[in-house]
């Protein structure tokens, strides 16, 4: 397993592991820089421009309720995400990096919600209404068919988990 030299270097350099067979040695690794990251973007420029209007519309009311949630003031992540919160995370491959805790990205075919799936929120998902879930994420075609009492505690049981370790 790699051993992350984290606060030591560049973030994307990371040294294998002591190899048991000597002919292969530790060594710095080069790795792929995290590509969603937060950036200065406005976030309400952001929403003011999502087209349908109808997501446009949604993904205010998103931004609105889980600042309420969170008490965090939202931030862009990459171009079409918005952010709350931040947490760290180490997989068991070593890798690492920061994300939100809690997020959405007002896509034309669905809002994408981040940060909502957990072992711990599978109970509270059955309640939410219709959705579908991916490997991240929680996708909503219409945020008014949805309960939105159930997506408050699922926000704020997202933003209360600590940092991630596989």
């Amino acid at each position: 397993m790699p051993v992350a030299t984290h606060g030591k270097g560049p973030a994307w350099v990371r040294l294998r592991s002591p190899s048991p067979d000597p002919a292969k040695p530790s060594y710095p690794v080069a790795m792929a820089e995290p590509k969603t990251v937060p950036t200065g973007a406005s976030v309400d420029a952001f929403l003011a421009a999502v087209e349908p209007e109808r997501r446009r519309i949604e993904g205010q009311r998103l931004s609105a309720i889980m600042t309420e949630v969170t008490g965090e003031e939202p931030v862009m992540w990459g171009p079409s995400i918005v952010g709350f919160g931040l947490m760290h995370y180490t997989y068991a491959s070593g890798r690492q990096g920061d994300w939100m805790k809690v997020g959405f990205s007002p896509r034309k075919a669905a809002l994408s919600l981040y940060g909502l799936r957990g072992e711990d929120a599978g109970g509270l998902l059955a309640g939410l209404g219709p959705h579908t879930s991916g490997a991240g994420c929680v996708y909503v075609k219409k945020l008014d068919e949805i309960d939105e009492g159930v997506l408050r505690r699922l926000v704020a049981l997202a933003y209360a988990r600590g940092d991630y370790t596989a």
